[in-house]
């Protein structure tokens, strides 16, 4: 009886558990319905907040970056450094042949002056060196053999001279008597008139203190080839003297540019010791002639022009040469001031606002020291700028944007 008692207990606490475990279920469940349908109804607003806000921010970056790539430069700064811009237009350009050459001077333009006597060489002049302005039949030294063993030639030549001169007369006289022959009388004439010419030769430039050596053409001293007391003989180089007021400009040209050269008729020319663009349609430059092969020392083939120095220019320096060629109709260039590289990319600045500037990549083709072609990037009525690109380019570094620039 006792144990059918416990029995009945515990199936009892047992049925009582499973129920109150039924119910939290239950409750549990409707507890989590309920949950969810309330968070599915407040989501959705707080979704349609969040749409809203990201929209807004994508405008709000959609307008920062159209302005990401502005560059801020007042007018009060453009003014400072004399900043200057060019209107993209569609122009002729001519093709253009890049190639490196050299100046020198004309044939007659240049006299080498040499000794006219054998003797030790004394300048004229102490301040006599390269680039020294001379007048034609000025002296430049003096060649005196006075103190050397075999004598001074121009002694000699007088001694010659007035032995000749006095045998001669005597000789007139000898043969108007018959006393000597014809053909000696000749033979003695011969000899006076050598020594006459020898003599007068030399006499108009004998001075005390030798034989002076002039100047045969105005101009300056290119090259000073003998020093103060040196021993020259006849004929010996002692200076060059340049007149300097025709140039000419031979460019070396690769053979497979060869076909082109028919068509090159001008040049524009930078050496290497000034930026400068000279361009030989201003310095009434002419084309002399271009090779018509090359020759086995050199893969190259020379064309030669001529033009006027404007005394900036040294004969002799080294130049890079662009020869003109045929013109090209509607091409977009600039100057070449107005190109920036950076990082092997090439850039120019445009004017987009009065104080606003834009940094622009191209793609650059021919250039003729003076403007470049530009391929891709530039359209016309675009406005480049060509002076003050640096300070531009120092702007486009800066975060700062002035006070009072708003958009």
């Amino acid at each position: 009886m006792k144990t059918k008692i416990v029995g009945i207990l515990i199936i009892t606490a047992l049925f009582t558990m499973s129920c109150n475990s039924s119910q939290n279920s239950e409750q549990k469940v409707s507890s989590d319905k309920q949950h969810t349908e309330g968070d599915g109804h407040d989501h959705s607003a707080e979704n349609a907040v969040s749409l809203q806000n990201d929209e807004q921010n994508k405008g709000s970056e959609d307008v920062s970056g159209g302005h990401a790539d502005e560059i801020v430069f007042t007018q009060k700064q453009a003014e400072a450094i004399g900043l200057k811009t060019e209107v993209i237009t569609f122009a002729p350009f001519r093709s253009v042949i890049k190639t490196s050459g050299q100046i020198q001077a004309p044939q007659g333009d240049e006299q080498t002056v040499v000794a006219t006597s054998n003797g030790v060489v004394s300048f004229s002049n102490k301040s006599i060196v390269d680039g020294t302005p001379v007048r034609a039949g000025e002296s430049i030294v003096t060649v005196s053999a006075k103190n050397l063993q075999e004598g001074d030639p121009a002694l000699k030549a007088k001694i010659s001279f007035e032995t000749a001169q006095k045998e001669y007369k005597r000789a007139e006289g000898l043969v108007a008597d018959k006393i000597i022959s014809a053909k000696e009388f000749e033979q003695t004439r011969l000899r006076y008139e050598t020594a006459r010419n020898t003599y007068e030769a030399q006499a108009s430039n004998v001075t005390a203190t030798g034989i002076r050596v002039t100047s045969p053409i105005s101009g300056y001293i290119k090259n000073r080839l003998v020093n103060q007391g040196e021993y020259v003989t006849v004929g010996q180089p002692i200076a060059t003297v340049a007149q300097n007021r025709r140039l000419q400009l031979r460019a070396e040209v690769s053979e497979n540019y060869f076909k082109f050269l028919r068509s090159v008729n001008s040049a524009n020319f930078k050496t290497t010791y000034d930026n400068a663009i000279y361009k030989l349609s201003d310095l009434n430059g002419t084309l002399l002639s271009y090779g018509k092969a090359s020759n086995s020392n050199s893969f190259y083939i020379p064309v030669t022009f001529e033009f006027d120095n404007i005394g900036d220019i040294i004969p002799g320096s080294f130049t890079e040469v662009y020869l003109l060629t045929q013109p090209k109709d509607n091409v977009i260039s600039i100057p070449v001031s107005a190109l920036t590289e950076e990082q092997g990319l090439n850039f120019v600045y445009l004017q987009i606002e009065d104080d606003a500037f834009k940094k622009q990549e191209v793609t650059v083709g021919q250039d003729n020291g003076e403007r470049v072609e530009i391929m891709k990037g530039l359209k016309s009525g675009d406005k480049v700028v060509t002076n003050g690109v640096y300070q531009v380019r120092l702007a486009a570094s800066s975060s700062a944007i002035p006070d009072g620039h708003n958009h």
